[in-house]
């Protein structure tokens, strides 16, 4: 199976769903991109998931259009920017899902709130992908 997930940055949510999808099934191909990534990936993001056992020190952010020439499952958006960019998006796709989530890197204050931010985004994230993840699982052994 072969997911792609898009949000704006490629920083925090996307890196999010990724890491949490291939910590469910290490065979999934499981991958990220933002529609206009950041430079890196947010230094909050990487310590947030390694609170969840993620290592995620040697991700990088990605474009989408690095992944126009592969086939999907399944075309996953977390943001309503990535969303509107699915009209672009040229590569193959069997199924779009979007699912919203806020965005971590928004919240002003100081750092243990901004952590809070992110930690409370993570864990959302890792519930949705995970029942995300139990109905593909069930689809699929089922068929």
């Amino acid at each position: 199976m072969k997911i792609l997930i898009l949000c704006t940055d490629n920083a925090s949510r996307s890196q999010m769903a990724e890491g949490f999808l291939k910590s469910f099934d290490p065979k999934s191909e499981v991958f990220s991109a933002g529609t206009m990534p950041a430079a890196k990936i947010h230094q909050e993001t990487v310590e947030v998931m390694k609170e969840a056992f993620i290592n995620q020190t040697e991700n990088q952010t990605k474009h989408f259009e690095y992944y126009v020439q592969m086939h999907f499952d399944y075309l996953i958006t977390l943001c309503e920017t990535s969303k509107e960019a699915l009209p672009h998006f040229a590569g193959k796709t069997e199924k779009k899902l979007h699912f919203t989530f806020d965005d971590p890197e928004t919240v002003i204050g100081e750092e243990e709130e901004k952590l809070n931010s992110y930690r409370n985004v993570r864990d959302e994230i890792k519930n949705e992908f995970f029942k995300f993840y139990k109905q593909i699982i069930n689809k699929y052994t089922h068929e």
